[in-house]
């Protein structure tokens, strides 16, 4: 069984790292999740990930906090899905205009990360 925690050293948090993910990342849309994602070269790094919900679409801090609850739930549940040998810094941001679902939310990051595995296998 794996390890379904989401831990500290996942959170994407410096400031470089998350400038070099939007100046140099690939993006692709999963709908109702926009996916910004770079390979990293660190040695004894592993995947981090960084969740968004603009205050543009959402005024109220309660749905936003929602949302970014759901995204996080979702990519703790499905982490396993990624190869063990990849690594990526991720950005997924929430870019429906409305607040959907948990298992819409958990369908499109099981998505995307199908969708990072065959990059990976790819390159």
């Amino acid at each position: 069984m794996g390890d379904f925690r989401f831990q500290k050293e996942e959170k994407l948090t410096k400031k470089k790292a998350i400038e070099e993910l939007f100046e140099k990342g690939t993006s692709f849309s999963s709908f109702p999740l926009r996916v910004i994602f770079t390979p990293r070269t660190e040695p004894a790094s592993q995947t981090q990930v960084l969740i968004s919900v603009p205050v543009k679409n959402f005024k109220k801090a309660v749905d936003r906090n929602t949302l970014k609850r759901r995204i996080r739930e979702g990519y703790r549940l499905n982490k396993a899905t990624l190869n063990s040998t990849s690594k990526f810094s991720l950005a997924y941001i929430y870019i429906a205009k409305e607040i959907l679902s948990s298992s819409t939310i958990h369908q499109a990051i099981q998505t995307s990360l199908a969708r990072l595995n065959r990059y990976e296998k790819k390159n």
